[in-house]
């Protein structure tokens, strides 16, 4: 599916080159569930926002499905990630205004879906995540990890392929957390590719692959970070 080739990613810091990323070679297959890891500062965002055709590389290709991402012009990679792609966030950036089921509407108003087919959708993807019954209300009037689900749900309105999740239980209490890890895992049962950027080593350890990232360099398998989980 994925397939990193000779990237470098770099950025200027007060007259310096930062390294912010480099690898020879990354490939993640489909259906994989990839856990990230590593310290703040050492690329985890950066490779999250190359792989959501977000960020280009200095140099190097990133590659989907045999097609270099950075090759198709920025509408076309729009579109691309608009029906590929799904983007989880620890902030969740739900629109505090909207009803949880008008929140998991945006992406398919976007996509140019009827109203009533919107909602349809909608409303069966929270009742998918157990939200059957909050689906009137606003961000405000739900818990954190209820927003969490609400944001999940509207991650999975397109029906993406890849799951892209940045710190996703980052914000969660111990309970909330096993949620989202649990749906995480129903996504990778149906077939869905997950990377996840985490701070939490036993959140990682729920992948079937880890990663380390220091200082811009992958390596793999992350053991002396899993090992602090066990």
């Amino acid at each position: 599916m994925y397939e990193l080739q000779n990237i470098v990613k770099s950025y200027r810091r007060r007259q310096q080159e930062v390294l912010a990323f480099h690898a020879e070679s990354f490939t993640v297959e489909t259906g994989e569930y990839v856990a990230v890891v590593g310290p703040s500062g050492s690329g985890k965002t950066t490779l999250l926002s190359m792989l959501g055709g977000m960020l280009s590389p200095d140099t190097g290709r990133v590659v989907y499905d045999g097609q270099s991402l950075y090759d198709l012009a920025v509408a076309e990679r729009t579109q691309w990630r608009r029906k590929a792609i799904g983007f989880v966030f620890q902030t969740f950036n739900l629109i505090p205004y909207l009803t949880a089921v008008e929140n998991v509407q945006v992406p398919l108003f976007l996509h140019g879906l009827p109203s009533a087919e919107q909602r349809d959708r909608a409303a069966a993807l929270l009742e998918q995540v157990g939200l059957a019954e909050r689906m009137d209300h606003k961000p405000g009037e739900l818990s954190t990890g209820q927003q969490q689900r609400v944001a999940l749900a509207r991650t999975l309105a397109n029906d993406p392929g890849v799951i892209l999740a940045d710190e996703p239980t980052g914000n969660l209490d111990p309970d909330s957390c096993e949620v989202v890890l649990s749906l995480f895992d129903r996504f990778v049962s149906d077939g869905r590719t997950i990377i996840m950027v985490t701070h939490d080593p036993a959140a990682a350890r729920r992948a079937a692959r880890q990663v380390k990232l220091q200082n811009g360099q992958i390596s793999e398998p992350a053991d002396d970070v899993l090992e602090r989980a066990a």
